[in-house]
């Protein structure tokens, strides 16, 4: 009897172990020949765009059957139009990948509009964080954080929806810093210029990509120090710089300072149709992830300059999932500081 037993085990470990090949190969019989469209909501030239065209080349080397990728430039809502595009006009069989704004989670957690949920969406990657950072001149009277909640500092920013000033109006009603908030400032360039000349004594946000090449001099001078970054979790670039949630001071600080600083840690992604087959979610997520080990793609990488910040799309499910599920409460405190 126990050999029969054993015999039993044995066979059905046997059919296991032919089932992955088995469906491997369906993965690569169905994308040979096949052409993938990658959806990037914004137009050529941008960051998004150039991160997207640089890994199409090495990434399809790395997914079974080897399929062609293309490029398809959808601008509208900054990702809105493409992921309600993915999301119900497509076939949902893994031909149809995004490349959206950062924000796009946070945006749709808070009420905005779109006909996707950026849960169901099945994450594939993350090829670089959005890093960016809030900065202090080195003549301001608060130099840190925990200085800037006793000694007051006027803080250029953009408009109220904007990330640079949002984050630190939360910082003022959740830790009780105080940031004087001067709103308008069309970008880091002008927020920048205003710091240079007294206008302000710090700026709520300026990519890690622009201050390490364009505005270089202000960190070998010595002119700036950084305050924060504006996502959720340290950067891999300055792991001394602290993150959102290193200010949390409860469960309430915590889930919505993650909230608002979880774009960054989503990033410059790629995204699968809500429906695609689980076979070839795992299959393209395990391609991206050899991808990002790709000699001639970090090479190229270099040679561009560019930032290399890579996630999982596992993590970044656990991101979007956790997002999403911030409580009803929360995320109507959260919209608050976007439209104050």
């Amino acid at each position: 009897m126990r050999r029969y037993t054993t015999r039993i085990i044995a066979a059905f470990g046997l059919i296991g172990a032919l089932a992955l090949p088995a469906q491997a190969d369906e993965v690569s019989d169905f994308y040979r020949g096949k052409t993938i469209s990658i959806y990037v909501s914004f137009p050529p030239g941008g960051g998004y765009d150039i991160y997207a065209r640089l890994i199409a080349p090495h990434f399809t080397r790395h997914i079974p059957g080897n399929p062609s990728i293309v490029i398809r430039n959808m601008e509208g809502g900054s990702g809105v139009r493409a992921a309600s595009y993915i999301s119900n006009a497509t076939q949902q069989d893994g031909t149809s990948l995004g490349v959206f704004l950062d924000n796009l989670t946070l945006g749709k957690v808070l009420g905005g509009p779109g006909d996707f949920d950026p849960v169901k969406l099945q994450w594939i990657g993350r090829m670089v964080s959005t890093a960016t950072i809030s900065l202090v001149w080195h003549t301001a009277p608060a130099q840190t954080v925990e200085e800037a909640k006793k000694t007051e500092l006027i803080m250029a920013v953009g408009s109220a929806s904007n990330s640079s000033a949002f984050i630190p109006l939360a910082l003022n009603d959740l830790i009780g810093t105080k940031f004087k908030l001067i709103r308008g400032y069309t970008g880091s360039g002008p927020m920048g210029l205003a710091m240079e000349q007294g206008e302000a004594h710090a700026i709520g946000a300026i990519s890690w990509e622009s201050l390490s090449t364009t505005k270089r001099y202000w960190l070998d001078e010595k002119k700036t120090k950084y305050l924060f970054t504006l996502s959720a979790r340290r950067l891999k670039a300055l792991p001394e710089v602290p993150g959102l949630l290193d200010f949390a001071k409860d469960e309430k600080t915590e889930r919505i300072l993650g909230l608002l600083g979880s774009g960054p840690d989503i990033g410059r992604a790629i995204v699968a149709e809500p429906g695609a087959p689980a076979a070839r979610v795992a299959a393209l997520r395990k391609a991206f992830a050899a991808t990002m080990e790709d000699p001639a793609y970090l090479e190229d990488l270099k040679k561009r300059n560019l930032e290399h910040e890579p996630l999982s799309g596992e993590e970044l499910q656990k991101i979007n999932e956790r997002a999403a599920a911030t409580p009803k409460d929360l995320t109507v405190q959260a919209k608050r500081y976007l439209g104050e």
